[in-house]
């Protein structure tokens, strides 16, 4: 049997009302192809659905059993069909967003609160890591986009998106917190707590220090953030972190001053696969962080919309 839709449609509207001329109707058809397809439909399964005479259409015992099936089948494509209208206008399925771990905890929240207010049916999955996994991430399919540092390539193209500044973190009390801003030469005479190599912050701070002419050998180093954080907290030394990393640190005991010679700034850019279209959930998500760049939603000290 090779029964289409439009004979399961047919024959689902005659049996409900009774009548091949009020189906007709309701359809908007005429009722010599509502004849047409019911006839198609009663040859292709081999056996009459409807008794007719002049006035009246009866179901069959078949034709009771294949309107359940076709009721069945005609509002599974109904639903099917909502389904992918609601997807391609962006209201249902999932974004994945690869970014780095300071992203996703300052500046996604408040984005993602609000794409979720105007469409709920939308799961928005986070996935942080470094900048290569994260990277990685868009180029295997894995993330629709991502949020992050790194250079444009032929296989990704970058759009700016926020830019921050990186601060000297110091101990409570520390003798470089009377200064206004610090040097990277000054942090490079005291014990310098360092990022794992693997991470971007190590990959900016070390260009710094080089640019600064100035030898920094780390006194110890963390992969997590919030360990170094720690560890300054406790006396052990003093590090360089971008601004939107600090609420990641933690709320230990210790200040933070603008590095200067040279003043240093992170950019982070919304990160595409090259010429390949978004989902549409994707973009419409993409469209609500342009627009909360557009209105210069407010950010945390020393970062700033590019």
């Amino acid at each position: 049997m090779d029964s289409t839709l439009r004979q399961l449609s047919a024959y689902a509207a005659v049996a409900r009302v009774g009548s091949f001329t009020a189906a007709a109707a309701q359809l908007r058809v005429s009722q010599s192809s509502l004849s047409r397809a019911v006839a198609d439909l009663e040859r292709q399964v081999g056996a009459r659905l409807l008794e007719r005479d002049t006035r009246n259409v009866e179901l069959t015992a078949a034709g009771v059993e294949a309107l359940r099936i076709a009721e069945q089948i005609v509002n599974a494509h109904q639903s099917g069909m909502k389904e992918l209208e609601r997807f391609l206008l962006g209201e249902s399925g999932t974004v994945a967003v690869a970014t780095l771990p300071s992203v996703a905890a300052v500046l996604l929240p408040e984005v993602i609160l609000d794409f979720r207010r105007q469409r709920p049916q939308v799961a928005v999955q986070i996935m942080d890591g470094l900048e290569q996994s994260v990277l990685s991430r868009v180029l295997t399919g894995d993330a629709d986009f991502a949020i992050t540092t790194g250079e444009p390539s032929g296989q990704l193209e970058h759009h700016p998106l926020v830019r921050d500044r990186f601060v000297a973190v110091l101990p409570q009390h520390h003798a470089l917190s009377d200064r206004p801003e610090v040097t990277w030469d000054d942090l490079a005479h005291e014990p310098f707590l360092a990022v794992g190599r693997d991470s971007s912050v190590r990959r900016l701070t070390d260009a710094a220090f080089a640019q600064a002419e100035a030898r920094s050998v780390p006194a110890a180093e963390a992969g997590n953030v919030a360990t170094v954080g720690g560890l300054v907290a406790a006396g052990l030394g003093v590090t360089a972190m971008p601004a939107l990393v600090l609420p990641l640190l933690g709320t230990g005991p210790f200040i933070h001053r603008p590095l200067v010679e040279p003043a240093l700034h992170r950019r982070l850019d919304i990160a595409l696969r090259a010429r390949r279209p978004l989902p549409p959930a994707a973009d419409r998500f993409l469209e609500t962080l342009r627009e909360f760049r557009a209105r210069r939603h407010e950010l945390p000290s020393g970062v700033s919309w590019a």
